[in-house]
């Protein structure tokens, strides 16, 4: 499961091993428990990545090849690439900007998302 977490001013990208069903299942619980309002509905998620990470190519025959309903990627500029998702949006109301994605794909393509992500955040940081 990738999991998104979107704040006013940047999101962090995690990748987990547990289900996105059970996930989801024990935060919806967290939030009764807590009397906390918690909205969950189908959303699409993106965000970029530089195009001269290595293995960045490979990333465009991912979507070609699995997971193509979930993922896809597609140029912004020269600069950067978007890589969208489908999966499920949760915040604390409807119109909310901050809140949480998540979303189910294979393994594979998870932890590969997930280190070109990183990649990309030391090659901002630096």
């Amino acid at each position: 499961m990738l999991k998104l977490t979107y704040t006013e001013t940047s999101f962090f990208l995690e990748c987990f091993t547990q289900s996105l069903e059970d996930w989801v299942q024990a935060r919806v619980i967290l939030a009764m428990r807590i009397g906390q309002p918690l909205c969950v509905e189908p959303s699409n998620a993106s965000f970029l990545l530089p195009v001269d990470l290595p293995e960045v190519d490979v990333l465009y025959g991912q979507t070609k090849r699995q997971d193509r309903e979930i993922l896809s990627v597609c140029a912004c500029d020269t600069e950067y690439l978007e890589v969208s998702l489908r999966g499920s949006w949760l915040s604390c109301g409807t119109s909310s900007v901050e809140g949480v994605f998540v979303t189910e794909m294979s393994d594979r393509t998870e932890f590969f998302l997930h280190k070109l992500w990183l990649e990309a955040q030391l090659t901002v940081n630096c």
